[in-house]
Parts: structure tokens; C-alpha cells; sequence
């Protein structure tokens, strides 16, 4: 019987020598094969079989043939060197950013104008990456970010640490909603100016700082104050709010036609804004500090798709 610490030491390239000479059933042609002498051979194959406690080979002056104990070995020894070769290729994939799993959060426009397109793209030319997707507002996305929970953050605004490298993908005006029973609900766009007075639901700022800012910097152009009646996290909670009370919300223009279209018979009605029209970027963000080949892959995604656009108001002035 053999310890435990002997089954411990077993080298893999004591079992390479061995398959040599079970393909070969010749110690020369063996050793030719694996380009060592024949007494190294004898040795690996010697110190393997002391490791196991079992004889492997039979070897007389004329045969050289496999015991049953050496059979049985064989099956289970040539498993172990295809999954040790997967396991080299896994992780040569994965250095070179070819397979793994990579965590993109991602905020609504983003869901609709660059991750359809990225996706296929990562699809067809790193089948093996998974991409786990995360629907976060900007401010939740920043702090995965900085804790390495995501590897990439498709967010509202210009990250303003040192700590996030970042490119600009898209750009987005801002528009008002409104419930259909509003006074703008029948209006194609609304001068800025015309907030003045306007009760206004805002979301918090420490959700989605660029959005938040857009609509104060809006207020400032047009010389007017903002009327903040409330301030919500969800924009799902801001459409049911305009729907039932008097009050303008804001929200992407990506955003804002679907709550048209999907609140629909005119619950929730989008209303452009100009004078100034407010915007927002979107950006993709991730770590300074990391040499990801996995995020480099996606983001040579997002720059082989790219340039991205969203859509118009379709009730846009001109229109």
C-alpha cells in the first residue's frame, strides 16, 4: 500500500511517459517520441510505478505489453491529459480575453441603442465570454465599479475620478412628461423657460448625477428656478406620478417613448424641451488599474459597432 503523500507526488510527466510507451508498446520508439534517452524512460516509468504500488508494463527481451493494472490506468491516465490540455487552453482563452465571464452594468438607453449590437458582436467573435448583465442607475454602477463587481459600466455622464478610464459613446436629449390631461400634452415642444412656476418630479441626484444636472444647468440657461415638488429613485414611479397629478417629469428621450407607447392611449406623453435643450451623455466606464483582456474585448465591441445614435422625438418641432 502506498501513502497518501506518495498518490500526492505523482508527476504528470511520469504519466506522458508512460502513454509513450502504451501508444508505442517499444521503450525505443517511446523514447524517441518524447526525445529522451531509454534509460530515462525506464526511470519515469519506475518512479511512476512506485508512486502507484502497481506494476504498469510487462517487459521481456521480446515484448513489451500492458498489465491489467497498466489497462485500467491507461482509460483513466488519457482522460487526465485531455482535461489537463482543456484546462491549459481555458486558461490561455481566458488570458487573451477569449473566454470567462465579464459584468457590464448598464442603464436603460444603453439596453436600447448599444447593447443589442455590442452583444451580437461578442457573440460572433468571442462565442466563449459570458456577458452578465446588470441594470443599474449610474450612481449603483459607479460604486459595482469601484468595488469590482463590474467590469464595465455603461452610464449617464463623464465619471469625474481618476479612478475609471472612460469613452463617450452616445448623446441624449432630455425631455419633459407629462399626463395626457396636462396643458403641454398636445404641445409638439415647450421653451425651458416654461418650467418657471411648473411643479417638477425629479429623480436624486445621487442616482444619476448627469441627468439631475442637466435639468438644473436647463434652469440656469433659461434664468428660471426649478419647483422640485418631489424627488423619486424609479422612473417607472415618476410616469404612474404624472399620470395622477399635474406635475411635469423628465427623462431620456430613449425612455420617455416607451412610456408613451407602452402606457399608450396617451397616459404618459413626452414633450421636447428647447431653449435650451438638455442632454446627457452616455458613457462606458471602467477601472484604471486593471489589464482585463476580457473587458478589452468588449470594449473593442463597443468601438467595432460603434458610432451609436438614438432616436428623435417623433412629435419634435419640425417634424
Amino acid at each position: 500500500m502506498t501513502s497518501p503523500r506518495a498518490e500526492v507526488v505523482m508527476e504528470f510527466r511520469h504519466v506522458l511517459a508512460f502513454l509513450a510507451i502504451a501508444d508505442e508498446l517499444h521503450f525505443g520508439r517511446a523514447a524517441a517520441k518524447l526525445h529522451l534517452t531509454q534509460p530515462s524512460l525506464s526511470q519515469q516509468l519506475q518512479r511512476l510505478e512506485r508512486t502507484l504500488g502497481v506494476e504498469l508494463v510487462a517487459r521481456t527481451t521480446h515484448e513489451v505489453r500492458l498489465t491489467r493494472a497498466g489497462k485500467a490506468f491507461e482509460v483513466e491516465a488519457r482522460a487526465l491529459v485531455r482535461q489537463v490540455e482543456k484546462a491549459r487552453r481555458s486558461a490561455r482563452e481566458a488570458a487573451a480575453g477569449r473566454s470567462g465571464t465579464i459584468r457590464v452594468g448598464y442603464n436603460f438607453p444603453a439596453g436600447q441603442h448599444v447593447l443589442p449590437a455590442a452583444l451580437e458582436k461578442m457573440q460572433a467573435d468571442f462565442p466563449d465570454v459570458s456577458v452578465v448583465l446588470e441594470e443599474k442607475r449610474t450612481g449603483p454602477q459607479l460604486q459595482a465599479l469601484d468595488d469590482g463587481s463590474l467590469d464595465v459600466a455603461l452610464v449617464y455622464g463623464r465619471p469625474l475620478t481618476s479612478k475609471f478610464q472612460h469613452r463617450r459613446l452616445l448623446r441624449l436629449s432630455m425631455v419633459a412628461v407629462v399626463g395626457r390631461l396636462h396643458k403641454w400634452a398636445g404641445r409638439p415642444g415647450v421653451p425651458f423657460a416654461e418650467l418657471s412656476g411648473q411643479p417638477c418630479v425629479l429623480f436624486k441626484r445621487e442616482l444619476s448625477p448627469a441627468m439631475y444636472d442637466a435639468i438644473v444647468r436647463g434652469a440656469d440657461q433659461a434664468g428660471i428656478r426649478l419647483s422640485i415638488a418631489y424627488e423619486i429613485d424609479d422612473p417607472g414611479a415618476i410616469e404612474i406620478l404624472v399620470t395622477a397629478k399635474p406635475v411635469v417629469g423628465f427623462a431620456s428621450v430613449s425612455r420617455a417613448m416607451l412610456a408613451g407607447a407602452v402606457v399608450g392611449g396617451a397616459q404618459v406623453v413626452p414633450v421636447q424641451l428647447y431653449d435650451p435643450v438638455p442632454v446627457v451623455d452616455l458613457y462606458a466606464a471602467w477601472r484604471d488599474n486593471q489589464n482585463n483582456q476580457l473587458r478589452n474585448s468588449f470594449l473593442a465591441c463597443l468601438d467595432a459597432v460603434a458610432p451609436f445614435s438614438s432616436p428623435p422625438l417623433r412629435n419634435s418641432i419640425g417634424s
